[in-house]
């Protein structure tokens, strides 16, 4: 279910999952510290049948795809480490559909995690980790 359908489906009085909470939080922490970058915000949590994108960006003749990471601890692994093969394969075919529906234009893409760490609920630190794969394999664009 798209992230803000399932906000909007608990909103009528009732409290938000912790992790949900998390998530939302981190995704507008991740959204405001790109933009002061420099980068340009183009949508959120864009679903298609095979996957979601966190958020859109696009920096000067690059597409930038988002993941976005929230997590209160690192004490087991640093929360880029849960972008594994099989998420990389899913955002892959989701960013192909996404370019699709822009006719396939003539741009540049790139892969990043932002990394939110959040300290009693609040935002602690935030890490940009640009370029962080490429698409996965057979995937092409360009």
């Amino acid at each position: 279910m798209h992230l803000w359908a399932l906000i909007k489906t608990w909103w009528a009085g009732k409290v938000l999952p912790v992790h949900l909470q998390r998530g939302v939080l981190g995704e507008r922490a991740a959204k405001k510290y790109l933009q002061k970058r420099g980068l340009k915000f183009l949508c959120a949590n864009f679903r298609s049948a095979r996957g979601e994108l966190d958020l859109v960006f696009r920096e000067k003749d690059c597409l930038v795809f988002v993941e976005v990471k929230t997590r209160s601890s690192e004490d087991w692994a640093r929360p880029a480490a849960a972008v594994n093969a099989h998420k990389r394969k899913l955002l892959s075919q989701c960013a192909l559909d996404y370019l699709q529906l822009l006719k396939n234009p003539e741009l540049k893409i790139r892969f990043d995690i932002v990394e939110v760490l959040l300290n009693d609920g609040a935002v602690h630190e935030i890490r940009h980790l640009p370029n962080t794969f490429q698409m996965s394999a057979p995937y092409r664009y360009g």
